[in-house]
């Protein structure tokens, strides 16, 4: 749980999600979108894949990132019975 939370600490990695909660984008689509180099990216989407948040699938040339709902579900969840 606690790679989950670093990754969601950065804005960065929050506005990738948020992306990806759009569509399946290449590491490349992704890098367009920010004003950071792609090394940065490729280093963000890193620690999002090690948090399960995102998966990543080897298409041609391309390696497309897909945003995993599963784990934000189990998140959620597990915020709520805090609640109780």
């Amino acid at each position: 749980m606690n790679k989950i939370f670093k990754a969601l600490n950065d804005p960065t990695r929050r506005d990738i999600l948020q992306l990806l909660k759009e569509k399946d984008l290449t590491a490349g689509e992704i890098a367009d979108a920010f004003n950071i180099t792609k090394p940065s990216i490729s280093h963000h989407l890193d620690i999002l894949h090690q948090a399960d948040l995102v998966t990543s699938e080897k298409r041609g040339q391309f390696v497309i990132y897909s945003l995993t709902t599963t784990v934000l579900d189990d998140i959620l969840n597990w915020l709520v019975t805090l609640k109780d």
